[in-house]
């Protein structure tokens, strides 16, 4: 019996595909059009997500450390300008409204 074939089987080469979504966050990168704005936004992996919580700008909550979620930022933006959103509440970005319901006892960070 041979070994198990771990790489892909023609198609495009494997450094090629890394080096389009090679970066910091090691997920899959790409430019989505939001509020008149280009944004970079890339999937981070829950493993690549280990050692910071983040707090997730459309829901108010915190993303806890080793959990999978997605960065966003203006395309011609700073490191500064980086948010972290849950997958969900990025989906959900153009539903929400302008302002953030919070409950009493919610942490105001």
């Amino acid at each position: 019996m041979s070994p198990r074939r771990n790489r892909p089987r023609g198609g495009e080469r494997s450094d090629e595909r890394r080096s389009e979504t090679a970066g910091r966050y090691g997920g899959f990168g790409r430019s989505e059009s939001w509020q008149g704005e280009e944004w970079s936004v890339r999937h981070v992996a829950g493993a690549s997500a280990a050692g910071k919580t983040y707090r997730c700008p459309g829901c108010d909550q915190e993303i806890p450390s080793g959990m999978p979620h997605v960065v966003a930022w203006p395309e011609y933006g700073g490191v500064d300008d980086r948010r972290h959103w849950h997958k969900a509440c990025w989906n959900a970005k153009d539903r929400r409204t302008a302002r953030v319901q919070r409950s009493r006892n919610a942490p105001r960070h």
